[in-house]
């Protein structure tokens, strides 16, 4: 069965956030995104996919991040300060819209022939920011060095299912998998399908990512990095598509929650996505510009980093669960905008699935109503009482260090010692990348975000030897169910599928759910166009930020 994403207008954002036309079966991926403008979200916010079309170019505009990336090359590009910078320098085969679907990129044409086939036809006349035009040597090249066993590539294991990637024309790709993998033509949306110039990541060597340029095609390109301060990006005049509306764009690298809320008051940053929680009324209230809302397909959790100690038992982690805050914690630490969840994926993340499968979805999940008396009972069935056990916390925001006070806080109720271990801001990343970073930490606050619009994206870091699987969890029958999913190409049976591995997730406690929590993005009154769901993480979102008068 032949499966086609065409061009169709040549540029996304003439696409309306529309879903991709598709010539005959439908696309692989979900093309279901987040609810129409105006529905309400998690806590009663009104969600919405962009705020209002820029009226005109501006010289420059100003965004606080709270950290530095440690580089800016691709392969390592998993979390939001890289993604937030090089999703407007860097872009992928295809495209993530500010409607969760997908859309053509740099390929304008994407073709299923047979399930281990996709065939990627790409633009002519692409050019590089280094002045090269773009041709298939170079996505041959950058697919792989995401597979090159010594780069150390963050989306190496979305490559696993790739038998080869050869050249079959001059801007035609082919993509041969060793087995059906629904999961892979969605990924090149991310990071993990951008594009650059061979010769110029061969000429910066072992430099590329942290200096010079980045040698690729988006509407801006590297500028000067000023270490510890900031990252500019300006305007690339032979951009493909419809140049940024502006010339320049800052990076203002923030660390302290605080400094950006008080940076966006002030002018001195004119927008921000990530924005602390504690600054919602502040921000909403201030009259200095708006506050939006729009889906983050985002979770926050209590990853599980170690299971040789006391946690693994679930007894313990179920007892952790049954006496955590939640809606205090969603309450105090994520303003308000958050909802209670028992699941560990967005409502939103199973929107391609039928109504019955949705319904399915969540309500096979256990209930999570707080009970204390039943908890200390676990803890004490499980001979835990009195263990110690440390949970990280960072200065980042109220999300991370109000989850890790309410987990120390439900130890204490029902007998465990939960202590705290602050991290650095900056230093925060290394949990995800660095085991040494993990020693002696056995849980910390996370924040996962779907990088495509399919509950296999988290849900498949619990099999056995997958990248986030911190704490080494091992079970085949969960491991075969991954396999399942990821083979079916149908949205709702593939859905199924994943329901039951969401199921034993969540009745395993790999990682204890706590809230569903949208995307915020700030803008004074100077600026507007900024998508306000999390496809800012991929998507060039910074050449739709123009004037707002």
């Amino acid at each position: 069965m032949l499966r086609v994403v065409p061009e169709d207008l040549v540029h996304g954002r003439r696409r309306a956030a529309a879903a991709a036309l598709l010539t005959t079966a439908a696309l692989v991926v979900s093309c279901s995104g987040p609810p129409k403008d105006g529905v309400a979200g998690a806590g009663g916010v009104t969600l919405s996919k962009t705020t209002p079309a820029a009226k005109g170019d501006i010289d420059s505009f100003t965004w606080a991040v709270y950290a530095e990336p440690p580089t800016l090359d691709y392969t390592v590009a998993f979390d939001y300060p890289q993604n937030t910078i090089l999703s407007n320098v860097c872009e992928s085969l295809m495209r993530w819209t500010p409607g969760l679907t997908l859309e053509p990129g740099l390929a304008r044409r994407a073709a299923n022939p047979d399930p281990t086939t996709w065939v990627y036809d790409l633009r002519s006349g692409v050019r590089f920011h280094d002045g090269r035009t773009m041709t298939a040597d170079d996505v041959v090249f950058s697919l792989g060095r995401q597979r090159d066993p010594d780069n150390a590539a963050a989306w190496a294991q979305n490559f696993e299912n790739v038998a080869s990637v050869r050249k079959t024309g001059p801007l035609q790709v082919t993509v041969k998998l060793r087995k059906p993998d629904s999961q892979f033509p969605q990924y090149m949306a991310t990071a993990a399908g951008v594009v650059a110039s061979k010769a110029g990541v061969e000429a910066a060597g072992k430099d590329y990512g942290t200096s010079g340029g980045l040698a690729c095609t988006g509407p801006f390109s590297l500028g000067t990095w000023n270490k510890g301060q900031s990252v500019e990006l300006d305007r690339f005049d032979g951009y493909w598509g419809r140049k940024a509306r502006s010339g320049k764009v800052v990076f203002r690298f923030m660390t302290d929650p605080s400094a950006r809320t008080n940076a966006m008051l002030s002018g001195e940053a004119d927008g921000g996505y990530l924005i602390p929680t504690e600054s919602y009324g502040r921000l909403r209230d201030s009259g200095v510009g708006t506050l939006h809302f729009g889906e983050g397909l985002s979770t926050v959790n209590v990853n599980i980093t170690n299971m040789k100690g006391p946690l693994g038992d679930v007894r313990v982690r179920r007892a952790l669960s049954l006496a955590l805050d939640r809606s205090g914690f969603v309450k105090a630490g994520l303003g308000g905008a958050g909802t209670v969840t028992n699941s560990l994926t967005t409502r939103a993340a199973w929107a391609a699935g039928s109504e019955h499968t949705r319904k399915n979805a969540l309500d096979a999940l256990p209930r999570i109503t707080p009970d204390i008396a039943k908890a200390t009972a676990l803890v004490k069935e499980a001979g835990a009482t009195g263990k110690t056990l440390t949970v990280a916390t960072s200065s980042i925001g109220q999300d991370v260090s109000l989850l890790a006070t309410a987990v120390q806080a439900a130890g204490a109720r029902i007998g465990l010692d939960i202590r705290l271990k602050t991290i650095a801001p900056n230093a925060f990343t290394a949990l995800f990348t660095d085991p040494e970073a993990r020693e002696g930490i056995d849980m910390f606050p996370l924040t996962y975000y779907d990088s495509i619009t399919d509950p296999l994206d988290l849900l498949q870091n619990f099999k056995t030897g997958a990248y986030m699987n911190f704490a080494g969890y091992s079970d085949q029958a969960y491991d075969a169910g991954v396999a399942r999913a990821t083979a079916e190409y149908d949205p709702d049976k593939r859905l199924v599928i994943e329901t039951q591995l969401q199921k034993h997730a969540a009745e395993n406690l790999l990682w204890i759910p706590v809230a569903e929590w949208p995307t915020a993005v700030f803008l004074n009154k100077r600026i507007t166009g900024a998508p306000t769901t999390i496809a800012y993480m991929y998507y060039p979102w910074a050449a739709d930020v123009g004037a707002a008068q």
